[in-house]
């Protein structure tokens, strides 16, 4: 009979078997993610080389970007519940309905996206520019937005198109390819930000606008990439064989996807939207708030990777174990999924925290924003196993398609719970930026909580396509 010990041990930590399994799966979506936020960490630094307006400006208008980004993650991961499941269950066909789903809601939400844009995209920008910022400074830093805005527009089709391909290989459990195709991308922007930004090799000095030619150039090729790679690979990728045959859906398919996607997309639209709102709650402090925040979490994304790609993962392989009918297999692979990601960040936020008096230097910015930037990169380290488990839990709830349970977990939360605090600490009370970031991170503990109490209880342990 074995011990309580050996008992916690088995239900925390899984089998030798089961972790090769999980860095197949879970190592390209690291690098894969860690190269798109080194990409944006490029892109950062060195338009922050030309100087803190510029910087600024690019941060409001990635944040109003991020928001698109999330909604196309959004709209695809409704589709990606049934393709993880559709693959273990050796569906192949019902694969290419959930790639040709992705294409057209996401097409739909970049046609609606970039009419926004284009409609309201200053206005946007204006509402991130305290009040007291010197009018110079207001409409320098309105300027250099609206050029950048204006030439990453563009780049908002081949993104959305690369997402469906990516996240389709990925759910099948085949994220090399999207891998290497990020890392062309990040060649060509790294190249194309040298060359534009400052003018090297006589090549125009653009600024800010060139850092967005170089990043939806990127795109581009990245999309390139990865449908010519799948096209070519039609013994790995036979999902990927056959796709543009017709754009047409089982009816039936079609609504029942559109249910599991519009509590996602609304919730990452309103998750996103809460970010945003965030940054805007700490902008009323003024304009170096915006800049270190800027700086904070471009930093953190790239460390970020690893709990958001084995949330991915946790999806990947508990989705493959629900489509396949092994339920309690699935229920036992998401706890050791949990445990791998909480475990992992201790690790991966105790580096953050030693890079944290360092990385800002990097950034041709004032010394008091670079101690700001630090403090708060201080906070994202330190918070990083709390967010990794309820990340972890958000993606194992979904997995099994309690979509609507997860936009309460999350955007809900967000929305009720995050971004009031956010406001009331921010307006209310004279604490520090700091002090103010950490007392709403901390509030993720709740969150944490719910998550353990609804995977234990099983709510999601379901076959959705058998």
């Amino acid at each position: 009979m074995q011990s309580k010990a050996a008992r916690v041990r088995g239900a925390l930590f899984g089998t030798r078997a089961f972790y090769r399994r999980v860095v197949t799966v879970v190592l390209p979506i690291i690098v894969q993610n860690t190269l798109t936020n080194v990409v944006s960490l490029l892109d950062n630094v060195m338009v922050g080389q030309v100087g803190t307006l510029p910087m600024s400006a690019v941060a409001i208008v990635n944040q109003l970007l991020f928001v698109f980004y999330l909604c196309i993650f959004g709209s695809t991961a409704g589709a990606g519940i049934y393709g993880a499941q559709f693959y273990g269950h050796g569906d192949m066909e019902g694969v290419r309905h959930t790639f040709r789903f992705k294409l057209l809601f996401g097409g739909a939400i970049t046609a609606a996206s970039l009419t926004l844009f284009l409609l309201a995209g200053p206005r946007l920008v204006a509402l991130y520019i305290a009040a007291d910022t010197a009018p110079a400074e207001a409409q320098a830093i309105l300027g250099y937005a609206r050029g950048y805005l204006w030439v990453m527009l563009p780049g908002l089709v081949p993104f959305f198109i690369t997402q469906a391909y990516s996240g389709t290989m990925r759910q099948c459990g085949h994220a090399t390819l999207p891998m290497q195709a990020s890392l062309t991308a990040m060649a060509v922007n790294f190249a194309g930000n040298g060359l534009l930004i400052f003018g090297l090799f006589g090549a125009p000095r653009l600024g800010v606008v060139g850092a967005a030619i170089a990043t939806s150039l990127s795109r581009c090729v990245e999309l390139a990439v990865v449908a010519v790679g799948s096209r070519r690979g039609a013994q790995k990728y036979p999902y990927m064989q056959g796709l543009y045959r017709t754009l047409a859906l089982p009816p039936a398919l079609a609504r029942e996807m559109l249910a599991k996607s519009l509590p996602l997309l609304l919730n990452e639209g309103l998750w996103s939207l809460g970010q945003a709102m965030l940054l805007q709650c700490y902008s009323v402090r003024g304009i170096d708030v915006i800049a270190a925040m800027n700086i904070c979490n471009t930093v953190s994304g790239v460390f970020n990777s690893v709990f958001l790609s084995l949330g991915d993962a946790t999806a990947i392989v508990v989705g493959q174990s629900l489509g396949a009918n092994e339920l309690q297999n699935a229920r036992r692979q998401a706890w050791w999924m949990l445990s791998l990601s909480a475990l992992s960040c201790v690790g991966v936020g105790a580096l953050l925290a030693l890079c944290a008096p360092f990385i800002p230097h990097i950034y041709n910015t004032e010394p008091a924003i670079r101690a700001l930037a630090t403090r708060c990169i201080w906070v994202v380290a330190a918070c990083m196993p709390v967010n990794a488990f309820a990340n972890s839990a958000y993606f194992t709830l979904r997995s099994g398609g309690k979509t609507l349970i997860t936009f309460l977990f999350d955007s809900f939360f967000n929305w009720t719970v995050s971004v009031p605090a956010a406001w009331l600490l921010a307006h209310g009370t004279p604490w520090p930026v700091p002090a103010v970031f950490l007392a709403v991170s901390a509030l993720d503990l709740i969150k944490c909580v719910l998550g353990f109490v609804l995977i234990k209880k099983g709510v999601w342990v379901k076959n959705i396509v058998a």
